[in-house]
């Protein structure tokens, strides 16, 4: 490199002198450093400010297995370089100093340098290879893998929070389902949030990732929490996360709540109705505030969610009983649609078979009903709802190997009041054991103290005039662990 003090030409005196002399000085670094990195890199390529190729050494064109390197020239750089970010340099007129870019299956370590002309106006874009084998950079490879297989994992949890239903698998014909599929659309297209309401079994959580699905937040996480499921003192953790060591053996590491997981996305509170009021305080401030504070720390975390909740309770009678807060209550009822009971819709029975039965064929052997058995199921009144209606449908595909199934094929599936609506005149009815019709009172007492206190098993338990650890044991017992309003 030529330097003023081994030029041949003497350098002049004088500020405008001195200007020029550092200008040329310049211009042969500029050029001096261009050869040091054309030679010393394995490749090196120039494009124009329309990132057409200008040249391209001998070297990157057998690289990139060009037999005559003079027949890229005048091309996009992208026809050549499938991989490029060169037009990106020339667009936006800043370095991309180092990168990895992948060459069918070689890996690449590359810097790419913006040409500025007169007013540093970009010109182009020039591109070396530094490395084209990575043996000499194996530590930062290694990092550079790491990180692409954490991208990796984080996508393929991603995808698990994306929505298993969209609005067709909300199925019926009937003028509330229509209706009700209407009012989805309409949510889908604002950010606000919803509320659902309606009787457990009937398709909440079909509906809420449908709304999902159809808004701009579609790409982003659907995260679902079941409030009945989780103990209450767990609730709190649950939603808003754990702090490192926050209490005695909680990890080392924080651990994010629902609100941080569906941060971007869809936050779906099934069964919001049994949330106790210290709960909806802390709720209704995240979803004013757009912020959530981690159990046994003091940092906020802000957070962009937008809330469906559903529930089978009415909300509005639990708010005039001091049970909901009416500022909760107003917060989630921006959109509000009513899903009705099965019994309310009975001629969407017909296309609910068919859909579910078609869900449930193995090998392409799919099950039809005959007449007498659709007749049978649209004189039921389902009060489990589509749950109930799958329930029998796929013990009848299980126990009765028939291509059709009978109105016999699934009385004996149904509850005893339907079975004896169907038996023929004059039959006597059968006798049955003492202990079965206890047991069959107890089930339907219990049930019908759960419906009438909306689910609160305490209530239930003190309108039965029995202990609560009482009406526990006979609801596991006549339940089988399952909830007897689901």
């Amino acid at each position: 490199m030529t330097t003023p003090e081994t030029s041949s030409e003497r350098p002049s005196t004088g500020p405008a002198a001195g200007q020029a002399e550092i200008e040329r000085i310049v211009r042969q670094a500029t050029r001096s450093l261009f050869r040091f990195f054309e030679e010393a890199s394995a490749g090196a390529i120039v494009v124009d400010r329309d990132a057409r190729v200008l040249w391209i050494n001998d070297r990157y064109a057998e690289l990139l297995g060009l037999t005559d390197p003079e027949a890229a020239v005048g091309q996009p750089v992208e026809s050549v370089i499938p991989q490029s970010q060169l037009r990106e340099v020339v667009r936006s007129g800043r370095p991309i100093l180092l990168d990895i870019m992948q060459l069918r299956d070689q890996s690449l370590v590359v810097t790419r340098l913006p040409v500025l002309g007169e007013g540093d106006q970009v010109q182009g874009a020039v591109g070396f290879v530094l490395y084209d084998h990575l043996q000499p950079l194996t530590p930062l490879v290694a990092k550079f893998r790491r990180l692409q297989q954490d991208l990796a994992r984080a996508q393929r949890a991603l995808a698990k929070r994306r929505v298993r239903y969209d609005l067709s698998h909300f199925v019926g014909i009937s003028p509330p389902v229509l209706e009700i599929k209407r009012k989805a659309r309409l949510a889908a297209e604002r950010n606000t949030p919803v509320l659902l309401l309606g009787e457990t079994g009937t398709g909440k959580e079909i509906l809420a990732q449908a709304i999902h699905g159809m808004s701009n937040r579609a790409d982003q996480p659907f995260v679902g929490v079941s409030v009945a499921a989780i103990p209450e003192n767990l609730l709190e953790a649950e939603f808003f996360g754990v702090a490192p060591g926050a209490y005695t053996g909680a990890s080392r590491e924080h651990r994010p709540g629902k609100f941080q997981l569906a941060n971007g996305g869809t936050l779906f509170l099934d069964e919001v109705g049994d949330m106790p009021l210290h709960l909806q305080a802390k709720l209704l401030r995240a979803l004013q505030e757009r912020e959530v504070e981690s159990v046994g720390s003091d940092n906020i975390h802000r957070v962009d969610v937008r809330v469906i909740a559903a529930t089978s309770r009415d909300l509005r009678a639990m708010v005039e009983a001091g049970d909901f807060r009416p500022d909760l209550y107003y917060r989630l009822n921006v959109v509000e649609i009513r899903v009705p009971p099965l019994s309310e819709r009975l001629e969407d029975v017909a296309p609910l078979c068919e859909s579910i039965l078609t869900e449930l064929a193995e090998d392409g052997a799919r099950r039809s009903l005959s007449e007498d058995a659709l007749a049978l199921l649209n004189g039921y009144h389902w009060p489990g709802n589509i749950r109930e209606l799958r329930n029998i449908l796929e013990r009848a595909v299980t126990l009765v190997p028939k291509p059709r199934l009978e109105a016999t094929d699934l009385a004996d599936l149904l509850p005893a009041a339907i079975r004896n609506a169907q038996r023929p005149a004059g039959a006597r009815p059968a006798v049955r054991p003492l202990a079965e019709t206890l047991r069959e009172a107890e089930a339907k007492a219990l049930a019908q103290a759960l419906e009438a206190t909306g689910g609160n098993r305490s209530a239930a338990a003190r309108l039965l005039g029995i202990s609560r650890s009482v009406f526990y044991e006979k609801f596991r017992q006549l339940s089988g662990g399952q909830d007897m309003l689901s």
